[in-house]
């Protein structure tokens, strides 16, 4: 696959070492007495290592490379300690890869480690995507709405964080623990007529397609971390009455069997006028 990926100069490089330390993935080592990028598998193509070039020998370049395996790199990372742990997570926050930070947290969690981390960075500022930026809203920051018609103002928002699309849901951020969660199919708050009042009110939310949504073992990674990492206290799913929307609700079911925490998980199933037609504990 063709992807971003570090390079390194031989000519510049003088061997002094400071990138490998700044490499908590272990995709660099001294060999011959210059710097090496010892396995693509390792390289997230973010480049920590690059700032710690004093003669600018590393650049990011994009090349045909063996895809990055976060879970490859969690091994390395381990044994290294809980410090660079925590680096390597921080690395990954500060950059917005909520993906691989919730398939890092699963694999802690796989291996009964528990490591405290920091609470994300502005991702924006980091390099990441501003529509990533971690954000945290009080009741007061969500006045009602005034559509500058004349009409009455609409009733104030409960959304009390962002993101809240599940590849970018991140399962370290403070507001997620303790919380009560909503996990939501995209259509359910288009079908009824009341969702911010009698679902979100509350809650943090997540939302997903079953359907249309690619990479959804991912999803998988990030319900079992929001679960066991964030210590969430319960999950209330809302789907559609379609049948592809089952697909978040089996997700759901399969995250809570996977974790070591048993929660409570409340199943709701929206219909497409907006009824609710059935509400069922399934956890």
């Amino acid at each position: 696959m063709k992807r971003k990926i570090i390079h390194i100069d031989d000519k510049p490089c003088n061997g002094c070492g400071q990138c490998i330390p700044n490499c908590p993935e272990g995709a660099l080592q001294m060999i011959d007495g210059k710097a090496r990028l010892v396995s693509d598998l390792f390289c997230d193509g973010l480049g920590a290592c690059i700032g710690e070039c004093p003669v600018g020998a590393i650049t990011i370049e994009e090349r045909e490379a063996e895809a990055y395996d976060e879970r490859r790199v969690m091994e390395n990372v381990i044994s290294q300690g809980q410090g660079v742990i925590r680096a390597h997570l921080a690395h990954l926050q500060e950059h917005g890869e909520q993906e691989y930070l919730a398939e890092a947290l699963t694999v802690l969690e796989e291996k009964g480690i528990a490591v405290e981390i920091r609470e994300a960075q502005n991702v924006e500022q980091a390099g990441g995507c501003p529509g990533a930026r971690v954000r945290e809203f009080r009741a007061e920051n969500n006045p009602a709405g005034s559509p500058g018609t004349g009409a009455p103002a609409a009733p104030p928002s409960q959304l009390r964080q962002w993101p809240v699309q599940l590849h970018l849901v991140p399962p370290s951020a403070p507001y997620f623990k303790d919380a009560e969660v909503l996990l939501a199919a995209d259509c359910v708050a288009y079908a009824h007529g009341d969702f911010h009042g009698q679902f979100l009110r509350g809650r943090r939310l997540a939302i997903a397609c079953p359907k249309l949504d690619s990479n959804q073992d991912i999803y998988l990674d990030k319900l079992k971390a929001l679960i066991d990492f964030a210590g969430i206290r319960s999950l209330t799913v809302l789907t559609m009455e379609v049948p592809c929307c089952q697909g978040l609700l089996q997700l759901a079911r399969r995250a809570a069997e996977e974790s070591e925490r048993k929660i409570p998980i409340q199943w709701l199933e929206v219909g497409v006028q907006g009824d609710v037609l059935q509400e069922e504990a399934v956890g």
